[in-house]
């Protein structure tokens, strides 16, 4: 069924770029259209009213008018503005990271509802919890599944075998966790940890309440980090331009311990 030519959604704003002197383009992911672009006339004036409710990671109810190349954003109210990530740049590097992520890995006007429930929970912890990386690793394993990708961590991607409770390996290309008797024939693996194997699975299969509640840290979380950054990779062909400015953060943080 067409849309009508003026239609309401809820949507958050992945990001915005300039058009002419006064113009905003914007991404937008809504539960019900998925992602789109569309034009917010005179958003960059002063005056405009819709200028403070279409800012970057918030969650808006936004209506749209059909237009010939790009539908047109006639009004919006912000629904959920995550001021806290304009007061703290580790949260909204994240954040940033996050809505990238959702925008390079989605075809335009695809609706994925579970994503969209997903990106919203996500931003929500981000603004609040103080163990934002662990928030992000959540849901870089909850939108593999969602998206289609889900990689195997219960059994062998080559044997099928169930997996003993011993180090292993990860293969990106292969999809999920080799066993040790596996391992060869020129496959590019790297070893996983019993400790981060269980991590994933817990991420894999847990609400991120409970995943909260486990320490993760130090060369842990940069084991769990790296693999789930290479699977990334590997299926989406394609990095994320937010990686090296958190890398440079991470770096900052480490020097200033």
């Amino acid at each position: 069924m067409p849309r009508p030519r003026v239609y309401k959604t809820k949507a958050v704003v992945l990001r915005h770029r300039k058009l002419g002197e006064a113009d905003l383009i914007l991404t937008l992911y809504s539960p019900e259209l998925g992602k789109l672009d569309a034009v917010a006339k005179g958003a960059r004036k002063p005056t405009s009213r819709l200028a403070g409710h279409l800012e970057a990671l918030s969650h808006t109810n936004v209506m749209l008018a059909q237009g010939k190349s790009l539908d047109v954003v006639t009004q919006s109210q912000t629904i959920e503005a995550f001021r806290a990530f304009w007061e703290d740049l580790e949260r909204m590097s994240r954040a940033v990271y996050v809505a990238e992520l959702v925008d390079k890995s989605t075809p335009e006007q695809q609706p994925n509802r579970a994503l969209y429930e997903l990106l919203l929970q996500t931003l929500r912890y981000l603004a609040e919890t103080a163990q934002i990386d662990v928030v992000v690793r959540w849901f870089e394993v909850q939108a593999l599944t969602v998206l289609g990708y889900r990689p195997r961590l219960d059994r062998c991607v080559r044997c099928q075998a169930d997996l003993t409770p011993v180090a292993n390996y990860f293969s990106a290309v292969a999809g999920g966790v080799i066993c040790h008797d596996c391992v060869g024939n020129g496959l590019i693996v790297r070893p996983l940890s019993l400790n981060a194997l269980k991590i994933l699975r817990l991420m894999q299969h847990s609400y991120v309440e409970q995943v909260l509640r486990v320490r993760i840290d130090g060369p842990l979380a940069d084991e769990i980090e790296g693999h789930l950054r290479e699977y990334l990779y590997t299926v989406l062909e394609r990095e994320m331009k937010s990686t090296s400015f958190l890398q440079v953060l991470k770096r900052e943080a480490l020097a200033g311990t």
